[in-house]
Parts: C-alpha cells; sequence; structure tokens
C-alpha cells in the first residue's frame, strides 16, 4: 500500500517543487531592466565624479596633468583629421551636387551655396563628424579602457592611491570636448570647399560669387548653434565610452561587447540629443 501511494505523492511534490523554483527564477527582461538601471548608475556616477575632479578638486590642490591631455588630443582629434576632411568633402560636393539637380528645374541655381553653407553649419558637419569620431575614436577608448581593465591595471592604479577617473578619464574628457568642436570647425570649410568645387568646375560659378553668397546666407547663430550640438555630442561619446571601458566583465569577449555597447549607445543617444537640441533652438528662433 505504501509503495503504491508513495510514487504519487513523489511526483506532486516534485511538480509542486519544480513550479515555485520556476516563479522564483527570474525572467531574461527582469534581469535586463536591473542591468539598465545598473549601468545608468554607473554613468550618473561617472559624470559627477568627473564634475568634481574638474571643476572642485583643482580648488582643494588637486591638480590634473596637462601633458595627458595633449596627447589625447592628438589621439582622438588630430589622427581623425583625415577621416573627418574625406567625409566632410564628400558630404559638401553630394550636397551641391544634389541642390543643382533640384534647383536647376527652378531656375534657382544662386541658392546652392546656401543651403551648402546651412546644411553643414547647422547639422550635417556636427551630426557626420561625431559618427566618425565615435567610431573611431570613441571605440579606441572604451577598447582601451576595457583592456586595463581586464588586466587589472586599473585595480593597480587604485594600490597605488591614483584615482582612476582622475588619471585615465579626465585628460580624455577634455581633449574630446576640446577636440570635437575643432574638428567640426575644420569639417565645415572642408564641406564648404567641396561645394565650391562642383559649383565652379561644373556650375560656372565664379569663386567670389560662391564665397560672398555662402556668408550671405548664414548668421553667427547658425554657428554657434552647430558648436553647441559638437560639445554636447563630446560629451556624450567620451562618457559612454569611458564608462562602457571600466565596467567591463567577463575577459577580452567583455571588451568587445563593451566596445559594440558603448559604439551603439553613443550614436542612439547623438542622434536623439541632436533631434532634441534642433526642437530647442527651432523653437527658441
Amino acid at each position: 500500500m505504501d509503495s503504491g501511494a508513495n510514487p504519487q505523492r513523489g511526483n506532486r511534490s516534485v511538480a509542486q517543487r519544480a513550479r515555485f523554483f520556476s516563479f522564483r527564477r527570474p525572467s531574461w527582461p527582469v534581469i535586463l531592466r536591473v542591468r539598465d538601471r545598473h549601468n545608468l548608475k554607473n554613468y550618473i556616477q561617472l559624470n559627477l565624479r568627473l564634475l568634481y575632479w574638474i571643476l572642485i578638486a583643482p580648488f582643494t590642490g588637486q591638480f590634473f596633468k596637462i601633458a595627458p591631455i595633449f596627447r589625447q588630443m592628438v589621439f582622438i582629434g588630430v589622427r581623425a583629421a583625415p577621416m573627418v576632411a574625406l567625409t566632410a568633402f564628400s558630404v559638401g560636393v553630394t550636397l551641391a551636387m544634389q541642390a543643382a539637380h533640384s534647383l536647376k528645374e527652378l531656375g534657382a541655381e544662386m541658392y546652392i551655396p546656401d543651403l551648402v553653407m546651412l546644411t553643414l553649419l547647422r547639422e550635417m558637419g556636427p551630426v557626420l563628424i561625431a559618427v566618425i569620431v565615435i567610431g573611431r575614436s570613441g571605440s579606441a577608448v572604451a577598447a582601451e579602457l576595457g583592456t586595463m581593465k581586464v588586466s587589472e591595471e586599473i585595480e593597480a592604479l587604485e594600490v597605488m592611491a591614483i584615482n582612476p577617473i582622475q588619471y585615465l578619464v579626465v585628460p580624455r574628457f577634455l581633449a574630446m570636448l576640446v577636440m570635437l568642436p575643432a574638428l567640426t570647425i575644420f569639417g565645415n570649410y572642408i564641406g564648404v570647399f567641396g561645394g565650391w568645387a562642383v559649383c565652379t568646375f561644373a556650375l560656372d560659378f565664379n569663386t567670389a560669387g560662391y564665397v560672398l553668397r555662402a556668408l550671405e546666407s548664414a548668421d553667427t547663430w547658425d554657428l554657434y548653434s552647430g558648436m553647441i550640438k559638437s560639445a554636447v555630442f563630446a560629451w556624450i561619446v567620451i562618457t559612454i565610452a569611458c564608462n562602457a571601458g571600466l565596467h567591463v566583465e567577463g575577459g577580452a569577449e567583455g571588451v568587445g561587447q563593451a566596445t559594440t555597447a558603448s559604439v551603439v549607445q553613443a550614436l542612439l543617444a547623438m542622434l536623439v540629443v541632436n533631434a532634441v537640441l534642433t526642437g530647442i533652438f527651432f523653437f527658441a528662433a
């Protein structure tokens, strides 16, 4: 009798335990939400520590070194200049040719310099150059810091009483904050030059007329709005890259995943912020 009743009772208890543990097992959406909340917390803490080391620490005698900033400016900005120049020139040529195709039917070819100048200053210059910097410099920063994290070099800095934020993040942050607007100005000049090449050699514009028309169409605020966007993009790109690199887990595979995640997150954040800033400038004007 006992041998006949016990299997059913045992099966029932096993099924109940299985249902109990199945309810207790966290689902993937819950895990992802917890991970995203943790990443957001790390990102906010990184920004607060950056502000402390840049704005408050120098007044307490804790200065950051200048030489690493210039090294990072060369790495982040100067070495990216050829890619920026090629991209900006291609965009300027493409804008001029597309505008010429559409405006020629309306007899409004004289407005091609206006379109090239305003589009580069307001939108295409800051956005496309930020994309180039994200793909080249942002990913490199995330991979470099991630490799240092995996090889325990960051822990070694902490053992030597060197703050990783002050030593590693602050120079990269300041270098990006300087070089991305500088690259944007450089790219704007190259893009306008690309438009000039099309207008001069294909549309019979003279140089003086092209330059005069382009300068008359642009306002000072057009340049300022692009510089504001570039500065905000620089902040977003470098903080996302540094946050991804400083919190790498899982060895070499984790470095690759963190680098990919930093590029994707920086691109999405940059595009969303660009839309928000464009809306603010549009309604403020």
